[in-house]
């Protein structure tokens, strides 16, 4: 039998162990900071005063504390820092800059999100990429503002990624 979970290496109460509520608050103390986590933002230096529950992703290049620690979630406790390895897919709300970012494996994300595709409502609103629309063009009567409008368009189309 392991003594760590597989994921997030939270300790298992093993069969005649001693002291097992300590084993226990360790792992209450990290499924706190991992299950749905929320952080203050990207940071590279142990803040000076962290509230109790406050969490981090350390950058790269981290210092003090947090030294060797790049990309874990560092989470303040009654006792000191506590580091969760992310797995990939997790996801955490970066506070500072009001996104999800999501771990992939080999780096947390910019906020950007892969999706096949958008619902809200039980409706399609986005999807894959369509190929592009061709700028108006010919005819016999040529209506200048309504082919302004229909490039204007097709731009603000292009602009948002929804066309090629």
């Amino acid at each position: 039998m392991t003594e760590t979970t597989g994921r997030f290496a939270l300790p298992f109460i093993l069969p005649g162990q001693a002291q097992k509520e300590l084993f226990h608050n360790e792992a209450l103390a990290m499924i706190d900071a991992v299950l749905h986590p929320s952080v203050e933002e990207v940071a590279v230096d142990p803040p000076g005063a962290p509230g109790i529950g406050e969490s981090w992703i350390v950058g790269a290049g981290a210092s003090g504390l947090w030294d060797g620690r790049a990309d874990a979630i560092a989470t303040w406790t009654i006792g000191g820092w506590r580091f969760a390895v992310p797995v990939p897919g997790m996801m955490a709300w970066d506070r500072a800059a009001g996104w999800w970012r999501h771990w992939t494996g080999a780096e947390w994300s910019d906020g950007a999100l892969a999706a096949s595709s958008i619902q809200i409502g039980g409706q399609q609103v986005l999807g894959p990429r369509l190929s592009e629309v061709p700028s108006p063009s010919g005819g016999t009567t040529i209506d200048t503002e309504a082919r302004d409008a229909i490039t204007a368009l097709i731009a603000t189309l292009k602009s948002h990624g929804l066309i090629d």
